[in-house]
């Protein structure tokens, strides 16, 4: 469903016979119309507004305004059972190497003493989208390119569409209930907060989400906040969907890590794996075992690691495993969720070889890296 799948586009590469004005990394004044696919503008001095048409050829215009955007045009269409046709939106940090203007982002979450937002949007009918608020984060302080944690605040579901993964529970933040999802879309592991009925404004403490993810083992205090977004994501229609208005206040002053650059005791991991494996001319399989080696419960695991080339995983058992490339995702499933101290979690799979075989040697669990046992 998302995103982040698309690099910025050259300031020369204009829609073909465009007659509309097209911004690109400007400032706006009064209303401006971006119709460029990456085009973007920055309004207040302080953020950035952009089209961030990625998922359809055909055109998609919006409005800057002082106070936001509005979709003007908006010619494509997605299946909604795919990905969206776009994210137009406005944010503050940084996204794909266009960082807002005197942002303090990225910025570690442990150094975040407050984080507050505000937003208010207006929705058409007869379309089918989200509203959705995003909060990028990623284990270094990346301005450019995907980052590994996304969080999405659904405030308005239209159409038969839902966020990526599948609910595993819910929550209460800010003021209200919301069903929690969890997964990933290949790129990036995604927690999704939906709200049972349409939000057209909320004024909310973002450090709320950001910790509620953190409890939930998808990330940790070393992590950084990378940027804060909102905006639409149109499947079908959406034409005058606009965020009418929207501010973000990230604070300093948060308390350091203790002793950041001296490992703690146990060589500076609160995880091991032990990765056991059966290789024949064209496959293998293999045995993973997670070890909690840290004082405290973990709570939800993704374990990140690379295969050696010509190795590629077809099927897999007590654990949700992905591939892109080399990189291999690996995550619990309901029963092996959670991993008390001194306790362990295992899953396994299989998969074809191409060439000699050897096994990975580096992995990280949410966002920390194991040693290995």
């Amino acid at each position: 469903m998302k995103r982040q799948l698309r690099a910025l586009a050259a300031a020369s590469v204009l829609l073909a016979g465009s007659l509309v004005a097209v911004a690109f990394g400007g400032s706006a004044s009064a209303d401006t119309q971006i119709c460029e696919q990456y085009g973007s503008t920055v309004i207040q001095g302080r953020y950035v507004v952009q089209n961030n048409r990625w998922g359809t050829t055909a055109q998609q215009c919006i409005n800057a305004t002082s106070n936001g955007f509005e979709i003007t045009t908006l010619n494509g269409s997605s299946p909604t059972n795919g990905a969206p046709t776009a994210y137009p939106s406005i944010f503050f940090g940084c996204h794909y190497t266009n960082c807002s203007p005197g942002t303090n982002l990225p910025i570690q979450v442990s150094q975040i003493s407050s984080a507050t937002s505000s937003i208010s949007y207006r929705y058409v009918s007869g379309a089918t989208y989200n509203a959705s608020y995003d909060i990028w984060l990623d284990p270094s302080p990346k301005r450019d390119g995907v980052n590994q944690m996304e969080i999405m605040i659904w405030l308005n579901r239209q159409g038969p569409i839902q966020p990526i993964g599948s609910v595993v529970g819910n929550t209460n933040l800010a003021g209200r209930n919301w069903e929690v999802w969890r997964g990933s879309n290949g790129s990036n592991n995604v927690i999704s907060y939906v709200a049972s009925s349409a939000v057209s404004s909320l004024n909310f403490s973002v450090l709320d989400f950001i910790n509620d993810t953190r409890n939930r083992g998808a990330i940790s205090n070393s992590w950084y906040l990378t940027s804060i977004q909102a905006g639409f994501e149109p499947w079908q229609g959406g034409v005058g969907l606009a965020v009418t208005s929207f501010s973000a206040n990230v604070n300093g002053g948060g308390q350091p890590p203790t002793n950041p650059t001296t490992p703690p005791p146990g060589g500076g991991a609160r995880c091991a794996v032990k990765y056991t494996a059966n290789a024949w001319n064209n496959g293998f399989t293999a045995d993973v075992q997670i070890s909690n080696t840290g004082s405290s419960a973990i709570n939800g695991w993704t374990l990140n690691y690379s295969l050696p080339g010509g190795q590629q995983v077809t099927n897999a058992w007590n654990a949700t495993v992905s591939q892109s490339g080399s990189a291999v995702t690996a995550r619990n499933i309901s029963h092996n969720g959670s991993i008390a101290p001194g306790g362990t979690a295992s899953f396994g799979y299989q998969g074809t070889l191409s060439g000699s075989y050897s096994s990975p040697t580096n992995f990280s669990l949410n966002g920390t890296s194991c040693s290995r046992s």
